[in-house]
This record gives structure tokens, sequence and C-alpha cells, in this order.
């Protein structure tokens, strides 16, 4: 499914992804998407709980939510990934932010090589307002080499391989994928504000080779590298996006 959602009541359109996450949020006009990253992370569900505290703060409900970060001790097996999932999702549904089933908020979960937590925690969050701005921001979900809606060892670009050559091929699934996301988002790729890749491996030749050709903008904004690895076992290379126009930094 490629077509965008309406989300009236958070104020933004989302692109369907997997049963965890939506692939991507595009702010409504008359609203704007603000990134907020914790001074401090928390364990991820109590994070949520303050989180909404926090957005009732600013007069805004809980549908507000539209990107969620997270930051795990290390990658999933594939069914452990599920299992978290069936957590995360149910405290949404709790809060009946689905839309027809479909869970609007994006999502990115990644394992820090270095410092792990010792559980799951809340890095960062996504949510909407009203505004006046002349152009929508938005926010594209984390994907990994994986291009399909399955969540299938098989599936993965080049799997079990970590070579610069399987990098490479990796880095550029991930790279069209990302693409895909702008375009079907309808996201104007020149107001991209953070580009954001987390892999453990070499990015040099990745970058050159595809991330920018792929992404032209990175050559401008440049990139923030994260020393992490994707939230499951041998997915090697993720990506995310956003175009903002307000970052802020809060205690929670």
């Amino acid at each position: 499914m490629t077509s965008l959602i309406s989300n009236p009541r958070g104020g933004y359109a989302f692109l369907p992804g997997i049963e965890p996450y939506s692939s991507g949020v595009i702010a409504d006009d008359g609203h704007e998407i603000i990134h907020v990253t914790l001074a401090e992370p928390m364990p991820w569900y109590a994070g949520l709980l303050n989180v909404r505290k926090y957005l009732e703060s600013q007069s805004r409900e809980c549908f507000a939510l539209c990107g969620v970060e997270l930051r795990c001790p290390e990658p999933h097996s594939i069914g452990g990934f599920v299992d978290f999932n069936k957590d995360y999702r149910a405290l949404l549904n709790e809060w009946d932010i689905p839309v027809d089933g479909e869970n609007p908020v994006a999502r990115t979960n990644v394992a820090p090589v270095v410092n792990p937590p010792a559980e799951t925690m809340l890095h960062a969050f996504s949510y909407t307002v009203p505004a006046k701005l002349d152009y929508r921001t938005f926010v594209v979900a984390g994907g990994g080499e994986l291009p399909t809606r399955k969540l299938e060892r098989d599936r993965i670009v080049r799997v079990g391989e970590t070579s610069p050559d399987a990098m490479l091929e990796k880095a550029d699934c991930v790279i069209k994928i990302m693409r895909h996301r702008l375009q079907h988002l309808d996201a104007d790729e020149l107001r991209l504000s953070a580009i954001d890749v987390y892999t453990a491996h070499p990015l040099l030749q990745p970058l050159s080779d595809t991330l920018i050709p792929g992404i032209p903008a990175a050559a401008q904004i440049g990139i923030q590298w994260y020393l992490t690895r994707p939230p499951v076992a041998e997915i090697e290379f993720e990506m995310d996006m956003r175009g903002v126009q307000r970052e802020i930094v809060v205690n929670l």
C-alpha cells in the first residue's frame, strides 16, 4: 500500500508500513511537526506515558504523536522483534491511535554498539502542532535492507553478508526505500533537515557511491552517522530522515 492515509485527529497523514509503525508522516496544511530529543533517555513504556503528559502540557492530545525513536540493547531475532512490537502496539491501541487498523506513528529502533542500554529506551519523538508554514514538514521512518512489509529472513538483501560489495547493495536498497517514501509522502527533498544512518560498518564508500547520488541533499546538509545496528539481527544498514523547522531538547 502506497497511498497516504489521512489522520485528522493528529494533524497529519501517513504512509502505511507494517503493524508496529508507519513508513512516514507528513503534516497537514495548518500544522507542523516538531522533533523532540530527550535530555535523558527513559525506559520506553514510562517514556511514552511521559510523552503523553508532555503533549497535554502543550495543549495537544495523544493523537498528535507522529514519530518515536527507540534504542534497544541488541538486535532482536525476528521473533523477538515481533514480541516487542506486540507490547508497543498494545499501548498505542489503548490510546486509540490506530486509524482503520493501521498504525500511523513512524518509528526508528536501533541498537547502539557502544554502551547499549540495559532495556529499550525512548530516545526521541515527534508531534504536530497548529502552525502556518509555507511547506509541509515530514518524518520518514527508519528502514533497513528488507524491501517488503513481511519480516522474513530470506527477504533481507544479501542476508548474512557484510563484504564491501554486499554493504553497497544493502545501502542502495535502503536509499531506494527512502526515496520511495519521500515520493509517496509527497515530501519535498529540498526541505530535508536531517538524514540519519545507522550501521556498524564503514560508511565512506556507501556515502560516496550510493547515498549522495541517491539523495543529493546529503551533500549539502550532511548526514548523522549513529554507530548502531538495526533492530533485527542480520539487517546491517538503516536510515531515517526528516524535514522539520523546529528541533528541541526536553526533560521528561
